[in-house]
């Protein structure tokens, strides 16, 4: 009968192991629901980098006669400068800060109104006026300081500073070490400013259907949170739990060295 007992005891166990097991594994994969070939769906909208106040600039102006468009550049004094940006031909190239108006202060054209606009918008606005003046200018405006930050589980934590103005949310994070093992694939959370206002999505990187999402492509300072899993969540409550015991058992231990030490020193007494 005891043995009866004690086998039956064990297979519970078993299949309590099992469903724990099973239910604390992770999918670790990415959109497991695409077949082998196919066309993903893709959302139309325009997800251009768009100016906003505080945005830093780096604007060039050239032509055939570089002497014809040096007085469009200045390299060394611009009062709206936040920092530097090395360049090979002119040493240091000063950035352009965009004012809380949404104004840049343009030499010799004055204040140029650029929130709102792509970097491609600004150089027409800048190369038609140019034009005025000198014959076929060339502009070119780069967004610089462009990041987006990316917190939780991933390998490398931090604020990716990006090259190109147009990314994914799949760049950047292959740019943050990509998701560790304890990362929640299913529930990426981004956050975005729009017109001074915080919105937000959650994403689930096991569905294709992301790649329609407007949070799929990054904007200027969103902001990447990946959740922890189940067992991360699991093992920091473990971890915490045993952190409590150790440290009842210290002051168990230290209360008995106490009061064994009094008992000791009456007794002598």
């Amino acid at each position: 009968m005891t043995e009866k007992i004690l086998i039956a005891l064990l297979a519970l166990l078993a299949l309590c192991g099992c469903s724990t097991s099973k239910q604390a594994e992770p999918s670790l994969s990415y959109f497991p629901n695409l077949g082998q070939e196919g066309t993903l769906a893709d959302d139309k909208s325009d997800y251009s980098i768009h100016i906003e106040p505080d945005d830093e600039l780096i604007i060039s102006v050239t032509s055939a006669v570089p002497e014809a468009t040096a007085m469009f550049n200045v390299p060394n004094a611009n009062p709206a400068t936040r920092g530097t940006t090395e360049t090979q031909g002119n040493g240091r190239l000063l950035t352009y800060v965009v004012d809380h108006e949404g104004n840049i202060n343009f030499p010799v054209l004055g204040v140029l109104h650029v929130k709102d606009m792509t970097t491609s918008q600004v150089e027409k606005l800048i190369k038609d006026k140019v034009a005025e003046k000198v014959k076929d200018p060339y502009v070119r405006v780069q967004l610089t300081g462009y990041g987006v930050n990316v917190m939780g589980e991933v390998n490398a934590p931090r604020r990716v500073y990006i090259g190109k103005e147009k990314i994914t949310l799949l760049e950047v994070l292959t740019l943050a070490g990509d998701l560790t093992q304890y990362a929640r694939r299913d529930n990426v959370l981004v956050i975005r400013t729009v017109d001074g206002k915080r919105t937000y999505q959650r994403l689930n990187l096991q569905d294709s259907s992301i790649f329609s999402s407007p949070y799929f492509y990054m904007q200027q300072d969103d902001v990447v949170y990946v959740e922890p899993n189940k067992i991360k969540v699991d093992n920091s409550k473990y971890n915490q739990f045993n952190a409590y015991k150790l440290t009842m058992v210290s002051t168990i231990v230290s209360m008995a060295s106490v009061i064994a030490s009094l008992v000791i020193a009456l007794t002598v007494k």
